[in-house]
């Protein structure tokens, strides 16, 4: 195996996920189609691009047919490029770049764009009518599986978490990313995204709120706790407060502590990572910003779902040989607070190396192009602070965690 490395990545504001964002008015592939032309800042020949590889969740509408392969038609880069779609959930993003770091390291291709695109505001959660479990009763019946904010409060409820550790964590995300904003540390990897006028409509994230306090997070109710009582059509005919009982009996009353305020912001948003082999860095005369040490998927138990970041960052840290202390930098994808939170106890990893500008409650998670900024962001960061490794890691629906360890080249 050869190593692939990472020439550049980009990525858009990300607007806020309803209408009246600014985003809202693009369509996801013209979205994907600015990430994949704002890579061009590379200087190279998107002719001898051989795949886009584009995370994407709900593939439905405008997201559907094939948004990788439409981008590429929207940025107008030559028609022998090929794209693809993919959903593995919350982590597609990730995975579609970590796919190209696999063809390019295998030999198998030599320029490659990974990525992805959500369109929140325009295709929203839940818009898939198969939801997580396909509408599958067999599935149902086997596991139980409820909606990730249950999930999220499950694991608060176990590991301890209270509604004031989630509260503080999330006042903390909010004043790292108005800090990062305000000097500037996000614009090395940001497009101002344009409408068919030619006109700037969003060059700056929409999301975060610096003014957010423990306080004010206190206000907030509860996302998820009226969701309990409510069963779901087909599938085994349980609440879901049941499904909870049938796999956890052992658990009572879950502790509800997750809000709109330290759960990942619902916004639109797209990215993409120029990923090249060894052999076309040489050719080319490159200069890549980082290389790829290794990458992994790990499965976890698929009711509380969100716990298998650790695993999976265990499974990358044993193939590269490496361990927690020896990464200077970590993306957790924040998705609810208990994420980050859980990731950190359990491989004891200081805060003040976590999501240094902030995360996804701040800033947002568009879903299938998250997984990219935050390797953009990762990067940017290391350079910043002349650092060496880094790695993200995500929860993702069904069950699953991802990682990625990357270094600077």
């Amino acid at each position: 195996m050869g190593n692939a490395y990472i020439i550049d990545a980009v990525r858009t504001p990300r607007g806020r996920g309803k209408a009246g964002g600014g985003l809202n008015g693009i369509h996801p592939q013209e979205l994907m189609g600015q990430a994949l032309r704002g890579l061009e800042r590379a200087q190279f020949d998107p002719a001898e691009v051989e795949d886009v590889i584009c995370g994407c969740v709900q593939a439905h509408r405008e997201q559907g047919a094939c948004v990788g392969r439409q981008a590429v038609l929207c940025a107008e880069w030559p028609i022998e490029v090929t794209g693809v779609q993919l959903n593995r959930f919350c982590g597609s993003g990730l995975q579609a770049v970590n796919f190209a770091f696999m063809g390019t390291a295998a030999g198998m291709q030599d320029l490659v764009v990974g990525g992805g695109v959500e369109s929140m505001s325009r295709v929203p959660m839940g818009s898939d009518p198969g939801g997580l479990d396909g509408l599958n009763p067999l599935l149902i019946e086997r596991h139980p599986i409820v909606p990730q904010g249950i999930s999220a409060d499950l694991i608060a409820t176990l590991e301890g978490f209270s509604r004031e550790d989630c509260d503080r964590f999330a006042a903390e995300s909010q004043a790292r990313a108005a800090r990062a904003i305000a000097a500037g540390y996000f614009n090395k990897s940001l497009i101002a995204v344009r409408n068919a006028a030619g006109e700037i409509v969003l060059e700056r994230d929409e999301h975060p709120r610096g003014s957010t306090t423990v306080e004010s997070l206190g206000e907030l109710r509860s996302a998820f706790a009226a969701a309990m009582p409510y069963r779901p059509e087909g599938g085994d005919g349980l609440t879901l407060a049941e499904r909870v009982k049938k796999r956890y009996p052992d658990v009572g009353a879950l502790n509800h502590v997750h809000t709109a305020g330290n759960s990942s912001g619902v916004v639109d948003g797209a990215s993409a990572v120029l990923v090249a082999s060894e052999r076309w860095v040489k050719e080319r005369h490159a200069k890549p910003r980082a290389r790829v040490i290794a990458s992994a998927t790990c499965g976890s138990e698929p009711v509380i779902m969100l716990t298998a970041p650790g695993p999976a960052t265990e499974r990358a840290l044993k193939r590269a040989g490496m361990t927690v202390r020896d990464i200077d930098l970590w993306e957790i994808n924040e998705a609810f607070a208990t994420i980050p939170l859980k990731v950190m106890r359990d491989l004891d990893i200081p805060h003040d190396r976590v999501n240094v500008n902030g995360g996804a409650i701040a800033l947002g998670h568009p879903l299938g192009a998250t997984g990219g900024m935050l390797l953009g962001t990762l990067l940017d960061e290391l350079e910043r602070r002349n650092l060496t490794t880094g790695a993200v890691t995500m929860c993702i629906g069904g069950g699953m965690g991802i990682t990625t360890i990357i270094e600077r080249v």
